[in-house]
């Protein structure tokens, strides 16, 4: 009996030497993979816009991401927990929303502003804004000077070098004179304010990485340019007229775009072209608008064909048309998501896109010939029959339907259906607070 207890203790012994290798090991790679991301973000951090458009090329590209398919089934694992914790009550305030679950259930939010930074999924997870930096508390909503920004205002605090976390001191609404041009790893975080901008220019995103914009009223934004602007402290230059986008991503990376409402702008809501990848929109409200989403500048821009996109947990409200998005070229998921309006179309696209629809809920209006969720736009049948758009238990309404395409399709929607019936079922609940949150210090958000 000896020699048997004495083999099994070797045996055990063996096995947590090999377990505790594992784990040295794997924390090892971590460590590595933390010193090496740290050192790319310092890196980027202290890169001015201006050589970042000379050295654009292939490098808008860099932050693709290699292995699209892995990314989406990070979204799905992140609401199957976010709802298993949900079933066993460990959230009193979970709705089944990974990203609201993640950090809205904590009394103290205020105090512990950048968790959220850690609360994104999708394509855009890695996008930290400014969890690095300090806070900077904007105290005056005017813009009298787009060159030499006065302290303490909205566009002197997004100019800066250094990563910042930039909050306000009090409702206020910002009628922004030009463009407002975001410098790298910046946060703009609404909550516990109303903030609107609103009746002038908007946010551009150009050529910079990591930026977070969180609980802002973005609505009625007016064509400007030809005019001086400033981009850093250090640079600024002249702009040429601008479409009047509510968000314009442009060769932009690490983007999460959260809890805001958009409305009522010139062009675009949010524009995202030229290279621009790793993207997250989540948890908005959008309405009154025509052309809301635009993913990828033209049929012939190709470096587009690594953008990247994930559109999560949105409201698609009242008053909207087409475009929810209209996609080129790139890999786009659209996930669990509430259209409760179009007129012409929810999602459209060119140029092969591929547009992966899961756990959506379609409600077609009333017109019997605007049912269909999908637009090839300007394409043949015979050209877009290849093209990759699948529809994975979505919940189609009032006579929506989604035209599928793409070799082997059928196979992924009866793979995955189940998962996304179950979703679908969810989206009222998940999208409920959809648009900026009336959060108040001492109180769950």
């Amino acid at each position: 009996m000896a020699p048997y207890i004495s083999s099994r203790l070797a045996s055990l012994s063996s096995v947590f030497l090999l377990l505790l290798l594992s784990v040295a090991l794997v924390t090892a790679v971590r460590f590595s993979s933390s010193s090496t991301t740290t050192e790319k973000m310092n890196r980027l951090k202290n890169t001015t816009m201006a050589e970042m458009v000379e050295k654009k090329g292939d490098a808008v590209n860099e932050h693709a991401v290699a292995d699209p398919e892995h990314v989406v089934a990070m979204v799905h694992m992140s609401i199957h927990n976010s709802t298993q914790r949900r079933n066993l009550g460990y959230f009193s305030c979970g709705t089944g929303n990974p990203i609201d679950d993640c950090w809205r259930c904590d009394p103290k939010w205020h105090k512990n502003r950048k968790r959220l930074a850690d609360c994104s999924i999708g394509f855009g997870r890695n996008a930290i804004g400014g969890r690095n930096g300090r806070f900077y508390v904007v105290t005056d909503p005017r813009d009298d000077d787009p060159v030499n920004p006065r302290p303490g205002t909205l566009r002197h605090a997004v100019i800066q070098a250094e990563p910042l976390w930039i909050v306000f001191q009090r409702d206020m609404v910002i009628r922004l004179k030009e463009e407002l041009i975001m410098n790298s790893f910046k946060t703009i975080d609404g909550r516990g304010a109303n903030v609107h901008i609103a009746n002038g220019a908007c946010i551009t995103i150009q050529y910079v990485t990591n930026i977070i914009i969180h609980g802002i009223h973005i609505h009625d934004c007016k064509p400007t340019g030809n005019a001086m602007v400033r981009s850093s402290p250090s640079h600024f230059g002249w702009r040429t007229m601008a479409d009047g986008d509510g968000v314009s991503l442009f060769g932009a990376s690490h983007v999460w775009i959260d809890h805001n409402s958009l409305s009522h702008c010139a062009d675009g809501l949010v524009d995202a072209i030229m290279g621009s990848t790793a993207i997250t929109i989540s948890n908005n409200h959008f309405a009154h608008h025509n052309e809301v989403m635009l993913l990828g500048h033209s049929d012939s821009y190709v470096r587009d064909k690594q953008m990247q996109v994930t559109i999560a947990f949105n409201h698609f409200g009242a008053g909207l048309i087409q475009r929810m998005p209209r996609c080129r070229h790139g890999y786009f998921h659209v996930v669990n998501n509430d259209y409760t309006h179009w007129e012409m179309y929810a999602i459209g696209g060119s140029a092969n896109p591929t547009i992966n629809s899961q756990g959506n809920r379609y409600t077609a209006p009333t017109n019997p010939f605007a049912k269909e969720v999908t637009k090839r736009v300007e394409t043949a049948e015979g050209r877009w029959k290849g093209w990759n758009w699948r529809s994975e238990g979505d919940l189609l309404l009032n006579g929506a339907y989604f035209t599928p395409s793409g070799a082997g399709a059928s196979f992924s929607y009866s793979k995955a259906s189940s998962l996304g019936a179950k979703s679908s079922s969810m989206v009222g609940s998940i999208t409920a607070d959809a648009g900026p949150l009336s959060c108040r210090r001492g109180n769950k958000c």
